[in-house]
């Protein structure tokens, strides 16, 4: 795996208490587990400020930590403006957020944002789905979206 020291990832979703955060917490366990935590500097945050300073949705911290992912110290944030030069990925959920991003961001920067089902290898869904207003299901399934996603993403060469 080639990897360059310090890549900075943000992931993005609305609020930033159920899916960006649920991406950053298994990323995170990821880097953890193949000892490259000075690899990566790993960050989520939201398009709205619907939740900002509020911790992750409770279902998206009990379905996390069935899986040993502690999601309980983050806090929702809004992408601020030096995001899109800060971080070397910006990743977002679904494709209205991603098109959100594009909209603030300089041209400059626009080969920084993607959807992380990009780097998916085996669901073939383009996005990660809101669970925010289902049932326990939808967030099981959020976190094998991003489980595998995030999979990908670890072994995929990262650019500055």
């Amino acid at each position: 795996m080639s990897t360059i020291k310090n890549t900075a990832i943000l992931f993005v979703c609305k609020g930033n208490i159920c899916r960006s955060p649920t991406a950053e917490g298994v990323f995170r366990r990821k880097v953890e587990v193949a000892g490259l935590v000075d690899e990566f500097i790993i960050d989520s945050a939201d398009t709205h400020t619907y939740h900002v300073g509020e911790p992750p949705d409770l279902r998206s911290q009990e379905c996390a930590a069935k899986r040993g992912i502690d999601l309980s110290r983050q806090r929702a944030r809004k992408v601020a403006p030096d995001y899109l030069s800060r971080f070397d990925l910006i990743l977002a959920m679904d494709k209205a957020n991603l098109a959100l991003l594009e909209a603030a961001c300089p041209t400059a920067y626009r080969h920084k944002l993607g959807l992380l089902m990009e780097y998916a290898t085996q669901t073939k869904a383009v996005e990660v789905p809101n669970p925010y207003w289902g049932g326990a299901r939808g967030f099981d399934v959020v976190l094998d979206y991003i489980e595998d996603a995030s999979e990908g993403l670890l072994q995929a060469p990262q650019q500055k």
